[in-house]
């Protein structure tokens, strides 16, 4: 293997001052946790970058996991030499040799991070560039959309040189953007919300309305088994709160017109979940709505059901076509989970003909029917089962200490 190290560049950190040192120690850490089942690696933490020695372990799965964390822009496999141009010319042609199987073109892109060193970021194009032109055949250089990149590095540790890199996952660090309960139901959309929530650095507790046994102990396992999976992306666990729903919504059926039953309960689940963020020092409410998928989910239902939280209500996905949702779905592992065949609460109880523009005045007066609603809540609140997921733990022998 000629690669020795990765070279780990940050994603969004134009920021600066407290701000940016925040962030990459942040992510430094998220890095060292998702490391630790690899044996050997060194890790090293510089101004723009993380440097990982291998020390012999191979690359891909490492790669794999890396591409899961969020403020990563990218991964780049690379040739550590000495600061020295001789060697820095030989190790480049190694890694140019790598990477050109089938290929045509490649361009040299220099940086003299170390100002002692005595070739410019400009000479060190062309006198790497001229060396590699030498020693290859068939080559040619293109500067502007060449084949290959070979980027040639010099800092104090070292000179590295890669020529190969892989997309990271981007937005920012898990923990930089605070929390919010996420919303989450065993459909689609919900985990794909609470995946781009966490990619703006956001830290996410699930909350999942549970009605049995109108729903069975599979779709509850099934939104376990989602939140698990997001686990990967959370920087190591994810609560996850199973609020009793059964009474509440026998009171709705029977209490509320049906076509104003599923206002009702959305407004319902918000102030239970906002509850739940005030108990667990959350700032904002995640979901996982898409403007005019259902029904209420049209802006007039929104009107009607936001009215009674003051709470930030984040909806990553609310101007997302469905196709766009799905595949962002299959690419983080959460779809085929997502589509077993056990409905959630929402679905169970759903009206024939739910009302599509639903006026707030009369939601808060179809609400004061049930006039023990106060009382329905906290008992909800405080009958809430909690479980913690962690990345790597079998969700079964989570779930049985649900049971």
């Amino acid at each position: 293997m000629i690669y020795d190290h990765l070279v780990v560049r940050y994603g969004e950190l134009s920021l600066k001052g407290k701000n940016r040192r925040h962030f990459e120690s942040q992510l430094f850490e998220t890095v060292k946790r998702k490391m630790r089942p690899y044996q050997g690696l060194n890790m090293a933490k510089h101004f723009d970058r993380i440097v990982i020695e291998l020390n012999g372990q191979s690359y891909e799965p490492i790669v794999k996991t890396l591409q899961d964390i969020f403020g990563i822009h990218s991964i780049s496999l690379a040739v550590r030499s000495e600061n020295d141009l001789e060697a820095i010319q030989k190790a480049a042609l190694i890694a140019l040799n790598e990477a050109m199987e089938g290929k045509k073109t490649f361009k040299v892109t220099g940086k003299r991070s170390l100002k002692s060193f005595p070739v410019n970021s400009m000479q060190l194009n062309q006198e790497v560039g001229g060396y590699l032109l030498r020693n290859t055949e068939g080559l040619t250089v293109d500067v502007h959309k060449p084949d290959v990149n070979v980027k040639v590095e010099v800092k104090d540790t070292g000179t590295y040189i890669s020529s190969k890199s892989f997309e990271g996952a981007g937005g920012l660090p898990i923990g930089v953007g605070g929390k919010a309960m996420l919303m989450l139901s065993g459909g689609i959309d919900s985990p794909v919300a609470g995946y781009l929530t966490m990619k703006r650095g956001v830290r996410i507790e699930g909350v999942h309305f549970h009605s049995p046994p109108f729903t069975s102990e599979r779709a509850k396992q099934k939104v376990v088994d989602l939140t698990q999976e997001l686990t990967r992306y959370s920087g190591g666990k994810i609560k996850l709160h199973v609020v009793p729903f059964t009474k509440i919504q026998q009171t709705i059926k029977d209490k509320i017109p049906s076509s104003y039953s599923m206002t009702i309960m959305r407004r319902v689940m918000l102030r239970i979940t906002e509850r739940l963020a005030e108990n667990n020092h959350a700032m904002a409410i995640a979901n996982g709505e898409n403007l005019g998928q259902v029904a209420s989910q049209t802006m007039h239902s929104m009107y009607a059901i936001n009215e009674v939280t003051n709470m930030p209500i984040l909806r990553p996905v609310i101007t997302m076509d469905k196709l766009e949702i799905m595949n962002i779905s299959q690419r983080i592992g959460t779809y085929d989970i997502s589509i077993r065949p056990y409905e959630d609460c929402c679905t169970i109880f759903l009206p024939s003909a739910p009302k599509t523009k639903p006026k707030r005045e009369k939601a808060i007066r179809f609400e004061k029917n049930i006039e023990n609603l106060e009382e329905l809540i906290e008992e909800a609140v405080n009958d809430v089962e909690t479980l913690i997921l962690e990345e790597g733990k079998s969700t079964d022998e989570t779930f049985d200490d649900l049971l």
